[in-house]
């Protein structure tokens, strides 16, 4: 299984760094609580100084999408919605021991982690690109949705959009849960320390899920000259 950015979105967007992480055997039982309080902390604790809407990681999002003709009040990157939450409420909600610890690490770094159940995915590629209009998305609620043409989602080899307007929104479909047995991790950055913090947040999240599970881990940092990742179907 092949996971890229698609070349045309690259040259629209010469600023994105993009991680990937490849993790099997999640579906053991695993307490996460206790990491995913250390991230939480930390993020918190920048929070004090300032609201996620002053952070040069959200404010580079909220650039992208008004680039993408989306008011980005409206229409926040993960990250942002997952922080704002924090900051209002002190917490975050438990979903599964991958997807909790993938949100805290997303509001440490403050940039948008996505976790997608690998066996959910339908090869030989997952592709993010702008979508045509004839793709499928499935909310969280249930039903089915067309992702507007121009719009960028990730789409695999069947049509599916595992995501809305690029780090808005992840597929139900898709979604970790009680039987993901293996997953991809996908986090994606437009600030001007991407990189960096790519690399940071992809050692972090590779360490605590080895901690917590019997897995190894796979990952990358995707550029324009090595655009893709290979994962086993």
């Amino acid at each position: 299984m092949r996971f890229r950015h698609a070349d045309t979105l690259r040259a629209q967007y010469p600023e994105l760094t993009a991680g990937v992480l490849y993790a099997d055997r999640v579906d053991t039982p695993a307490d996460t609580g206790p990491a995913a309080a250390a991230h939480l902390a930390r993020a918190t604790a920048r929070l004090a100084g300032a609201t996620e809407g002053e952070f040069p990681e959200v404010l580079a999002w909220r650039r992208t999408f008004s680039r993408m003709g989306l008011k980005p009040t409206q229409y926040r990157c993960a990250s942002e919605s997952l922080l704002r939450r924090l900051r209002r409420e002190g917490s975050l909600p438990r979903i599964h021991p991958v997807v909790d610890l993938c949100n805290a690490v997303s509001v440490a770094y403050a940039v948008p982690v996505a976790a997608l159940d690998a066996d959910r995915i339908a090869g030989p590629l997952l592709e993010v690109r702008h979508a045509r209009g004839d793709e499928h998305y499935t909310p969280f609620g249930g039903g089915t949705e067309h992702p507007a043409p121009g719009e960028v989602t990730f789409v695999d080899a069947e049509g599916r959009a595992h995501a809305r307007r690029w780090t808005h929104r992840q597929s139900g479909h898709s979604a970790v849960g009680p039987h993901t047995r293996r997953v991809l991790v996908v986090t994606e950055a437009m600030h001007d320390e991407g990189a960096r913090t790519v690399q940071e947040l992809l050692k972090t999240l590779a360490a605590e899920l080895t901690a917590h599970w019997p897995t190894g881990t796979e990952t990358a940092v995707l550029t324009a000259a090595e655009p893709e990742f290979t994962f086993p179907d």
